[in-house]
């Protein structure tokens, strides 16, 4: 489990996966999440702008990210 530790109120999607090291680029980004890859607490998300807060949970390909403050 990959966590990210926020620097402002929220982290987008995309950039979340980047920082995980889960994708390279943004690109890869938008295409993994706008093919329903990519679950946010349990549910598949389709927007790459999703702003994540403190608690949220992503979950790709079986690999974890946990947003913390």
């Amino acid at each position: 489990m990959e966590i990210i530790k926020l620097r402002e109120d929220f982290i987008k999607l995309g950039q979340a996966l980047k920082a995980a090291g889960f994708v390279e680029t943004g690109l890869d980004a938008k295409e993994v999440i706008a093919q329903g890859l990519v679950l946010v607490n349990g549910e598949i998300e389709t927007r790459r702008g999703r702003k994540l807060y403190d608690g949220d949970e992503v979950i790709f390909d079986d690999d974890k990210i946990s947003i913390q403050k």
